[in-house]
């Protein structure tokens, strides 16, 4: 049996404080870019084609552990150290502004470690970094016969700057699918950082020019939060996705953004294995997977019914999809009248 998907991102405990409480924590709850994308791939997979790997300190909680368990213990590769303690961040907000930093020693993961857990050979790998650690990644990758993964490369927001370029130049010819959000985006190419879709669309454009994946046959994805996320290829023309919770009258489910965007390319790489291939029609289950993880703090409700259907957040996936889909083919249909 073939792993699907396996994030390089990391497992965190998240602690969120607010400014209007003094800055207090408010609270710890499971994060880390790496645990939501596997959460957003485990929307659509089982969780014996899903791994992960959780380094837990001596300070684990028994709460998180039960949560994450609840997602299927197949999932989750553990790897003890009682002598240090779980990577944690804190997540502070005051308005609009959200503040994030780490508050404990980080542990990176790299395709070595992969083969270390026997997790070797996934279909499909994640990986959140900087251009220049991403050609180290790469660079473990190929060191491993036989084996050529679908890449999924999210740069990480501190260093998408201009001096990344030539770094990301280097790593993109190896890289299945680029997916920067839109300031990212703009902000490597050293465009303003005012986000439209024609911005967006432009900065695409330029990024499929450098020659994405073998051959050029990569795919560029522009997350752009409510306006959707652009798709384009060199044999393709660009695409908009919608968000699925896009219109006012359901701006209240959306809580809160953090791991959207990683929940969304999990899904992307599920989307991937399900649609053969097609980057176009795995966006559809992206959005949808991004749609459950902005609905609270946090990771998004796993239930079993009576039946033996999963539902996220008292919903189902399969209804948001064709939701969605029948969205995106009137929006099609009317564009072409």
């Amino acid at each position: 049996m073939t792993i699907q998907f396996v994030t390089f991102g990391m497992f965190i405990i998240d602690e969120f404080s607010f400014a209007d409480e003094q800055g207090k924590l408010t609270g710890k709850t499971i994060g880390g870019g790496g645990t939501y994308a596997t959460i957003g791939a485990r929307i659509w997979l089982p969780p014996d084609i899903i791994r992960m790997i959780v380094d837990r300190g001596n300070d684990f909680p028994q709460d998180i552990q039960n949560r994450l368990l609840t997602y299927g213990s197949d999932i989750w590769h553990f790897r003890d150290d009682i002598n240090r303690v779980t990577t944690r961040s804190r997540n502070s907000y005051r308005g609009e502004y959200r503040g994030f930093e780490y508050i404990t020693p980080r542990i990176r993961l790299t395709p070595r470690d992969l083969e270390r857990a026997r997790l070797t050979r996934p279909a499909s790998v994640h990986f959140i970094c900087s251009p220049t650690r991403a050609l180290q990644i790469i660079s473990e990758i190929q060191e491993i016969e036989g084996w050529n993964p679908t890449t999924i490369f999210e740069p990480i927001p501190d260093r998408c700057i201009p001096e990344e370029l030539p770094s990301l130049k280097a790593v993109l010819p190896h890289i299945a699918i680029l997916s920067p959000n839109a300031e990212e985006a703009l902000s490597l190419l050293s465009l303003p950082l005012v986000v439209t879709k024609s911005a967006v669309e432009n900065a695409a454009s330029e990024f499929l020019k450098m020659g994405v994946g073998k051959e050029n046959s990569g795919s560029i994805i522009i997350r752009s939060g409510a306006l959707g996320a652009y798709v384009i290829t060199s044999n393709r023309k660009g695409q908009w996705i919608d968000a699925f919770w896009s219109s006012a009258e359901n701006i209240d489910e959306v809580v809160d953004v953090t791991g959207a965007g990683n929940s969304f390319l999990g899904g992307l790489a599920a989307g991937l294995s399900i649609a053969n291939g097609d980057v176009y029609e795995a966006s559809l289950y992206a959005s949808v997977s991004a749609s459950f993880t902005v609905q609270q703090f946090g990771v998004p409700h796993l239930t079993v019914g009576s039946n033996g259907v999963e539902e996220w957040n008292q919903d189902s996936p399969h209804r948001r999809l064709e939701v969605l889909r029948q969205r995106q083919d009137k929006e099609i249909e009317n564009k072409n009248h």
